[in-house]
């Protein structure tokens, strides 16, 4: 499988819905270095709606944070939990 990477070039700030989202998962990635496999991302227009799982407390803020400084997201909610074991 190839790996997609945030690169700059994704810096447009009129990407929407399935665009955005992508954009969204990718810088995830990219900024926050945790694994985002157990991680939901869907936007609708420019809000973006992070849910699924991390492995830690610290992490639900991290992906919101890189969420948020995406260009082209203007509100970002929250339904992240962390995974019990």
């Amino acid at each position: 499988m190839h790996k997609q990477t945030y690169i700059h070039q994704d810096d447009h700030p009129d990407l929407t819905d399935d665009d955005l989202a992508g954009k969204v998962r990718r810088y995830i990635q990219y900024a926050a270095l945790i694994d985002t496999s157990g991680l939901s991302v869907m936007a609708f227009g420019r809000t973006v709606v992070l849910s699924g799982y991390v492995s830690c407390e610290a992490e639900i803020g991290c992906v919101e944070e890189a969420a948020a400084s995406v260009i082209g997201v203007h509100l970002v909610e929250n339904r992240v939990e962390v995974l019990k074991h």
